[in-house]
């Protein structure tokens, strides 16, 4: 398989260096990947570096990822109109170790090939520097007006820009291309690759190993992903969508991929999913067909659910998903985990009621009426259960006053009250 190729018809390729693909067709060839340890898990918009990873391992060469503990604690200006929070060096371990747990989803850490992945953090030799050692051995092989020219500094210093920019940020991009140099010198790595925003930080990089070193180096960048609506990809109302199952639940995880344009979920298949080409394509023709059933959308859903969770996550993802409006029961409701049934049921009116009441009895028109305010009247839920359309965890109701007991509760929490096929509401035992 051929790196370059796989990644052109996948459509992520916005740059990238003469020479390159020749450096890959000659030899196994080392690359790297730098990720901001600003949290301890990634998010999607990272995923993309992370899938270039993937097929580079894929294709027989070897992907570093490289945690920026020392750039985390300066900050990138690219792409960015402030400087962001700094971080201590504890947490910053903390948030090594977690994304490493992540990438291994993704990624062949413990191979016996010489292909492995590997992670560094920049932080272990970045330490060692004093400034004046730095000034010496690397700041005097750029000038500054190389420096200016590169597009991240040139718009946080234009006329439109009012933040400006300190000379810690405008040192950034010597500090990641003294990571270049290191990772060539102990690891053999000649290649950088990274977001379009980036460019101008790898290519320092290349520079400074063939001006210090007399070394070639090479550069590849993907472009940002973009939603045909203009909004940012990877953003939702509640924020970033994250890996860590306990920040984005796989439930909403595979909500996000599920509710993609068509337009977008086109694009997505083939840069988030390892399927074949004449998969997608056939797939991208079904759609076209049959758009309404939502092939693309599913099938996206469904390849990075199970590649960033399991397939255990997804079939509950997907269970969870026809809690709303399919034929669930209650035994698959009593499945769900106490996250996903928050997920699916979040913006629910919900109701606190006294635990201890529940473990004595207690009917349900007393439950929903006088404990609650379910029902603002005991007729109306008997008008309600009369006509069929109450239902309790799932099941349908025949009697006004039927005794609810704690055995009822989901999760040893929860009530589920469904009334008629889509209005719910919640009743929490505390």
């Amino acid at each position: 398989m051929n790196f370059i190729e796989e990644l052109k018809w996948r459509g992520m390729i916005h740059d990238i260096m003469p020479g390159t693909e020749e450096q890959l067709a000659k030899e196994m060839t080392t690359a790297y990947v730098g990720i901001d340890p600003t949290a301890d898990s990634l998010h999607i918009g990272h995923l993309v570096s992370v899938m270039m990873l993937i097929h580079f391992q894929r294709c027989g060469h070897r992907p570093v990822v490289l945690v920026g503990g020392a750039t985390g604690m300066i900050g990138d200006p690219s792409g960015k109109s402030q400087e962001r929070n700094l971080l201590d060096e504890a947490t910053l371990r903390h948030n090594q170790e977690c994304l490493k747990k992540q990438l291994s989803h993704f990624l062949d850490f413990e191979s016996k090939e010489a292909n492995a992945a590997v992670m560094v953090n920049n932080y272990d030799w970045m330490k060692e520097f004093s400034f004046l050692s730095f000034i010496r051995d690397i700041g005097k092989h750029l000038t500054v007006n190389y420096m200016m020219s590169k597009d991240s500094v040139k718009k946080r210093l234009s006329a439109e820009s009012s933040a400006g920019m300190s000379f810690t940020e405008f040192t950034y991009q010597l500090v990641q291309g003294t990571d270049f140099l290191h990772l060539y010198q102990a690891l053999n790595c000649k290649l950088q690759m990274g977001g379009s925003d980036q460019w101008g930080n790898i290519t320092t990089g290349t520079e400074l190993i063939r001006r210090k070193l007399g070394g070639e180096a090479y550069a590849l960048t993907c472009p940002l992903i973009t939603k045909a609506d203009g909004g940012k990809f990877g953003k939702t109302e509640q924020g970033n969508v994250w890996l860590d199952k306990k920040l984005t639940s796989p439930y909403k995880f595979y909500q996000f991929w599920l509710n993609t344009s068509d337009e977008d979920a086109e694009k997505y298949i083939k840069i988030f999913t390892l399927l074949e080409r004449s998969e997608i394509e056939t797939l991208i023709e079904q759609h076209k067909q049959a758009p309404h059933e939502r092939k693309l959308q599913r099938k996206l859903a469904r390849e990075i659910t199970i590649m960033a969770h399991s397939e255990e996550d997804y079939n509950t993802a997907v269970e969870a998903s026809e809690m709303l409006f399919g034929n669930a029961t209650t035994e698959s409701l009593k499945r769900l985990d106490e996250e996903t049934f928050l997920s699916v049921f979040e913006g629910v009116p919900t109701f606190e009621v006294d635990k201890n009441m529940l473990k004595a009895g207690v009917p349900l028109s007393s439950l929903t009426v006088e404990h609650s305010k379910v029902f603002p009247s005991k007729g109306e839920l008997r008008r309600l259960v009369q006509g069929g359309g109450l239902s309790i965890n799932k099941e349908k109701i025949n009697n006004p006053d039927e005794v609810i007991t704690a055995e009822h509760l989901i999760n040893g929490k929860y009530l589920l009250i469904q009334k008629g096929k889509k209005s719910y509401n919640i009743i929490l035992a505390v």
